[in-house]
């Protein structure tokens, strides 16, 4: 079994409250090892568990006496409306939870009003997930065969896509204990889909001890990637460039000065390097490290609405989520991918209201204090 054959009646989702209660009735459908593989992070997990504590210890300081009467959360990411600052973050192969994987997904992500980003490793075509969705960004990995790196820009661009996102935190893939313990690999029925190597294989052939995914990962990622390919990237692309997996204040910079458009402030929520500085502690260096113009948008962590006003109140643009939307798309499909942004919509706009900010850009005024000490953030 690939995904849940018993997603929840759509009645159900009124009783599921939040994105944890959407979360618990996913692991109560998924196989154990698809749930291992959405869920896991790499070693210890010690950068999983980092990245909720980095927001956990992030405390907002209110504004009073604002009129909030018109609170809009509406606002704009790479140039292009959203109707929030949120864009769903790139995940592969959504076929493992749900048969119409990133198709479902995308048009939830269309009826919500945000930009939706196709994974080079997504289950469906960009060509066909483009079709369905409404703004539409496609994050590419640099792969060893260079014709097929520009051959996925080229599609992209022709698919209508608004911008490309390469990821730069994946020379190969994190060791995430989980996936080696289940022996993971995909099943027959879910693909690459956007890669025709016969390394793609690979990655459905399971072994005792061993990721497949892994293995695939290694054979089709190119680990020389280094500055001078992003530079070729931006003379090889007219639209916008994103940088994904940033950490760095002097590494977000030099992105910039090669033609980054945005930087994402990552570090793959949790999945690579264990140890790695959560990604809201890295946000404020970042952001200060670049010129206005280049867009700092934050992954690795958000799991509800008040996240996603603690990001902006440290500097980011907008938010990417990921693990939040499988769990919404396992659970229903497009309507519990619908029912996960409905309830990270409210939830943002109830925060942004209290907090006393009439729009997204007057979160980036807000004051932040930790928990941890009481005084100010140093962040």
């Amino acid at each position: 079994m690939t995904h849940t054959d018993r997603a929840a009646p759509a009645t159900a989702l009124e009783h599921l409250h939040s994105l944890a209660d959407i979360e618990q009735a996913a692991h109560g459908l998924l196989p154990v090892p698809v749930r291992d593989f959405v869920a896991g992070g790499a070693g210890s997990e010690l950068t999983l568990a980092a990245n909720r504590r980095a927001f956990e210890a992030t405390r907002i300081v209110p504004r009073a006496l604002r009129d909030v009467s018109g609170c809009d959360p509406a606002t704009t990411l790479l140039g292009l409306p959203a109707a929030m600052p949120v864009a769903v973050a790139p995940i592969g192969y959504h076929g493992l939870v749900h048969p119409d994987g990133e198709l479902a997904a995308a048009r939830a992500a269309k009826e919500a009003g945000i930009p939706f980003t196709v994974a080079t490793l997504s289950s469906r075509t960009v060509e066909d997930v483009a079709a369905v969705a409404g703004t539409t960004w496609f994050q590419l990995y640099w792969l060893r065969d260079r014709a097929t790196t520009f051959d996925l820009v080229r599609r992209a661009e022709d698919a209508g896509c608004a911008a490309v996102m390469l990821t730069v935190d994946v020379p190969w893939m994190g060791r995430r204990l989980r996936d080696v313990r289940n022996g993971f690999a995909l099943p027959e029925d879910v693909v690459a889909a956007n890669l025709t190597t016969g390394t793609a294989s690979a990655a459905h052939r399971a072994s005792a001890g061993a990721s497949a995914v892994a293995r695939h990962t290694a054979a089709a990622f190119d680990p020389s990637l280094s500055w001078p390919d992003l530079e070729e990237l931006r003379r090889r692309t007219r639209l916008p460039l994103i940088v994904k997996g940033v950490l760095d204040p002097a590494d977000a910079a030099r992105a910039a000065a090669c033609g980054a458009d945005a930087v994402v402030v990552s570090n793959h929520g949790g999945r690579q390097l264990d140890g790695a500085v959560p990604a809201l502690e890295a946000l404020p260096e970042v952001r200060a490290a670049l010129p206005a113009a280049c867009e700092v948008l934050l992954d690795s962590g958000v799991r509800g609405g008040v996240d996603i006003l603690k990001a902006l109140a440290l500097g980011a643009r907008g938010v990417l989520v990921g693990r939040p939307l499988l769990w919404g798309l396992a659970v229903a499909g497009t309507d519990g991918v619908r029912r996960t942004l409905d309830l990270l919509a409210a939830e943002f706009r109830d925060a942004l209201g209290l907090a006393g900010c009439t729009d997204p850009s007057a979160a980036t005024l807000l004051r932040t204090r930790r928990a941890s000490d009481g005084g100010p953030s140093p962040w």
